[in-house]
């Protein structure tokens, strides 16, 4: 993309074809390290990753079993073990790496990880809650799910330790399967800090056991337990032109047991338990549910003065909620394009949850089929969100509604339009009504030379 983009203020700026966010990016990104004023992850020490490793921290990688060795200086493991390296390196992923695979890197099916007399024909004729009843599934085949649960996990929970960059080789790198668990110590700062995530493609992170939670909404609800990616106890994260989505086990190709969606996602991106300082740029979450949590629980305490999260440059496509759901945390949510269309399955975009501070300016919406602005937020226990310059394109009229204003005019109580607080770190932006092609052409993975 090239040419004068309107920009926010009185300054303008020529982006060219190689800059953040077009479609080629000069330069090696596996030695780029996060600008200087991008967002939270520029905070203080800034974020680097892997970007100062030795030739011999170097590796390309080509399947499961490389990725772990490599997050390890080398060293093979069948599992990935739970206290990484810390010394810097970087990853470059070539070509399409499966997690659901054994030692040999033969693909597994959920029938291989199942335990101790565990089918699912058996589960669900146990656990019908027209024999069992409304209560909490007990006993030995329950026991049996988590157990088949736990192998499946062995095989794709991998844990990167700090100083990392992990970035794909091309725009179809890919990492199927895999739940990246970025995973400090709990109230131990800066036990995992300072990670690059780049240019991939994170297909399909499914759970072949989710667990039956009958009173979980008027019909139950089957819960699963992996994200694509997941923050805990972690700081200066850069999450960065990475695509995000189910393809083979898509939510509409999926059955209903119990008469509920037979759920085997959970998150594409959650930053929960006291992380710090992330920045998430340039990404495409696509086909999913439940995308963004920012915070895990009201009740969890320590995130207060933590999750300080900039999302910004994203394109949120046919998605179904929490882009972000957001609790505790001081995030900034800019620039970003919502392409709702006529969303059979849209719920709200922005979360406002308990003691969130949402700071969200110069955003697209393109809302078909009578989605009105007020849906784009849901309040989840928040009491206020700011929400400025919001663009929308209704398909047969465009506007700048105030969000804020049109939620409370059709809710109780209402929600403040103030926040506290105001961002700093962030770059020039552009006017809400042109982020849309700006971001269609220039999120996601790209190519480098």
């Amino acid at each position: 993309m090239s040419g004068r983009l309107q920009l926010v203020g009185t300054a303008a700026l020529i982006i060219a074809a190689g800059a953040a966010g077009a479609a080629t990016v000069a330069g090696d990104p596996g030695r780029q390290v996060l600008g200087s004023t991008d967002g939270w992850a520029a905070f203080s020490t800034g974020t680097s990753g892997g970007s100062q490793a030795p030739p011999e921290q170097v590796y390309t990688v080509h399947n499961r079993a490389e990725f772990i060795a490599a997050l390890n200086n080398g060293v093979a493991s069948s599992t990935s073990p739970s206290n990484p390296s810390n010394l810097p390196k970087i990853l470059y992923v070539d070509g399409t790496l499966d997690f659901n695979v054994d030692d040999a890197n033969q693909p597994l099916a959920c029938e291989d990880y199942y335990r101790n007399g565990y089918t699912l024909e058996a589960f669900l004729a146990t656990y019908d809650p027209a024999v069992w009843g409304r209560g909490a599934p007990a006993g030995a085949l329950e026991t049996a799910r988590v157990a088949s649960q736990a192998a499946q996990q062995a095989r794709v929970r991998i844990r990167p330790g700090s100083n990392t960059t992990i970035v794909g080789v091309g725009r179809t790198a890919t990492l199927r399967g895999i739940w990246l668990d970025i995973r400090g110590t709990a109230n131990v700062a800066g036990s995992r800090t300072n990670i690059i995530v780049r240019n991939l493609n994170f297909e399909d992170s499914f759970d072949c056991f989710p667990q039956w939670s009958p009173t979980d909404g008027a019909l139950g609800s089957w819960n699963s337990l992996y994200d694509a990616i997941s923050l805990r106890d972690s700081d200066h994260v850069w999450i960065d032109h990475n695509v995000l989505r189910d393809r083979a086990t898509a939510d509409a190709g999926l059955p209903d047991y119990f008469g509920v969606l037979y759920q085997v996602h959970d998150g594409l991106l959650d930053i929960t338990n006291a992380s710090d300082f992330v920045t998430v740029s340039w990404n495409r979450f696509l086909d999913h549910d439940k995308v963004s949590l920012v915070g895990s629980s009201d009740s969890a305490t320590a995130d207060r003065g933590k999750l300080r999260v900039t999302f910004h440059h994203n394109l949120y496509e046919a998605v179904g909620q929490r882009a972000p759901r957001v609790r505790f945390g001081q995030v900034h949510i800019y620039n970003n394009y919502y392409n709702i269309g006529s969303g059979a399955n849209y719920q709200y975009s922005w979360g406002v949850g308990a003691e969130s501070q949402i700071f969200a300016e110069q955003n697209y919406f393109r809302a078909l089929d009578g989605i009105t602005a007020d849906r784009f937020l849901s309040r989840l226990n928040g009491t206020a969100v700011h929400a400025a310059y919001t663009y929308v394109d209704f398909g047969t009229a465009r506007r700048l509604p105030d969000v804020v204003l049109e939620w409370n005019a059709v809710n109780d109580p209402d929600l403040a339009p103030t926040v506290g607080w105001a961002p700093s770190l962030f770059g020039p932006q552009l006017s809400a009504r042109l982020v849309a092609p700006y971001v269609a052409s220039g999120a996601g993975t790209f190519d480098w030379h």
